[in-house]
């Protein structure tokens, strides 16, 4: 039974990310409802005791709070405003809250579709990967009412570490753009580091512990190095292939901003060469193989 603090809350995309969140509502006490196109994310849902829904347009009958948390735009308008979307069945007052990683003009298509129909809607993505959201070691940034955030923070306290209210609707994307920049580069010199240590002879799990507690430290340093040692990227926390979106989209921001980004434009090519590589499905931390291959001495 819903509560206040424990609202019924409608998730509508179930992959990485999305089943994180019901996982860790459902360990948490909140009933979910939720929608995918794959059966094999429906299924699991069920498997975790959430109820699985027809259509998004079902979701929304049943919710009290929605999250959306999907991979394309064309899913976003196609979700939210199809024939069976949610905004033809959710009731008024219904909280939207818009958790992708999205051009800017999509988020502002999701909030004039709902706020038309009066629903408040935020712009909430988060910071950190599948692997951190599976273990509830997320950042979220949350833009738009504040007061929706606040009556909200109990719900997301139930899949993030920490929520941050970052300001008016439209900041958490330009923060989420901030950071996904550093984790660009960061991923890359990490990848770098960890190359640099294995060829010259450094037994890899004291390098990892000495520059843990060093200023040479980093997140991306602490989730992608254990991953680059064993040269293991299956399961994914984030896919190459997802992961060249975002690196679109935070070029396209910067080149609009008319910030020069050396670093980010240095990075890239490392990311296209994964996908030359056939690392498709790979976690981005595979740029350390990439790396490795790209240089192999004879013999290695």
């Amino acid at each position: 039974m819903s509560t206040p603090e424990r609202p019924r809350v409608g998730i509508v995309g179930l992959g990485i990310m999305g089943s994180a969140y019901a996982r860790n509502l459902r360990e948490g006490g909140f009933d979910v409802v939720g929608f995918d196109v794959a059966p094999a994310a429906q299924a699991a849902l069920a498997a975790m005791g959430g109820t699985v829904a027809a259509s998004p347009g079902d979701v929304a009958a049943q919710a009290d709070v929605i999250l959306i948390a999907l991979a394309s735009v064309d899913a976003l308008k196609a979700v939210c405003g199809g024939p069976e979307g949610l905004v033809h069945t959710i009731r008024p007052g219904v909280p939207v809250v818009e958790m992708s990683t999205f051009p800017l003009y999509a988020k502002d298509y999701c909030r004039d579709l709902f706020e038309a129909k009066g629903n408040p809607v935020l712009d909430c993505p988060v910071s950190g990967t599948g692997a951190q959201a599976a273990v509830r070691d997320l950042v979220l940034y949350a833009s738009g009412e504040e007061a929706v955030v606040e009556r909200l923070r109990p719900m997301f306290d139930g899949f993030a570490r920490s929520t941050r209210y970052v300001g008016p609707f439209g900041s958490g994307t330009k923060l989420k753009f901030v950071a996904n920049l550093l984790v660009t580069i960061h991923n890359l010199s990490t990848a770098e580091a960890v190359l640099m240590a294995h060829r010259s002879g450094l037994d890899l799990k004291m390098m990892f512990e000495a520059i843990r507690d060093g200023a040479g430290n980093s997140r991306m340093f602490e989730v992608r190095a254990p991953m680059m040692f064993e040269e293991c990227y299956q399961p994914a926390g984030m896919k190459f292939e997802v992961y060249m979106k975002d690196l679109d989209l935070i070029s396209d921001f910067a080149r609009d901003m008319r910030v020069p980004t050396p670093l980010l434009a240095a990075s890239i090519p490392f990311y296209v060469a994964a996908l030359g590589a056939g690392r498709h499905a790979d976690d981005t931390a595979g740029l350390y193989s990439v790396l490795k291959e790209m240089s192999a001495p004879r013999g290695e």
